[in-house]
């Protein structure tokens, strides 16, 4: 299903009058976090502030609608924020790991894995990671999966 296809189909659902939102997959292991979103497992995410601002992007926010894609660009669920934080990532809490449902749900597991990506992603968009770099964290909800 495209994008669009399910938008229209959970727009109908909810009577929503407007066309706001975004589609995006997650960063790596597409298929596998996508499948704990529909599982109800994964209830957050998290993304380098500094990446907005070297791309011009607009920050998520409360309310914000998503259609999260498998990798063959296939439209799987529609999502929507319930809060959204902005904070360093020596202050991501075991609280916010749980909800991100990533691996054990454990901090140590978070902090392996986010290093990792940020370090990579820091070298594509020419920014630095260190632990006092501003992390951008989503917590939202399953809100429509056809």
């Amino acid at each position: 299903m495209k994008p669009q296809e399910i938008w229209e189909l959970f727009k109908g659902r909810e009577n929503l009058d407007h066309d706001s939102y975004e589609a995006w997959s997650f960063g790596k292991s597409l298929d596998e976090l996508a499948e704990l979103v529909i599982k109800g497992i994964k209830r957050g995410t998290s993304s380098a502030h500094p990446h907005y601002l070297r791309e011009g992007e607009r920050l998520p926010e409360a309310g914000d609608y998503s259609v999260i894609l498998n990798s063959s660009g296939e439209a799987l669920c529609v999502i929507r924020n319930k809060k959204v934080s902005i904070l360093p990532f020596r202050d991501i809490s075991e609280g916010h790991a749980r909800i991100e449902g990533e691996g054990d749900g454990s901090l140590s597991h978070w902090r392996e894995v986010h290093i990792k990506f940020f370090e990579e992603e820091s070298r594509t968009y020419g920014f630095d990671f260190n632990e006092d770099m501003l992390v951008v964290f989503e917590e939202f909800e399953l809100v429509f999966r056809p």
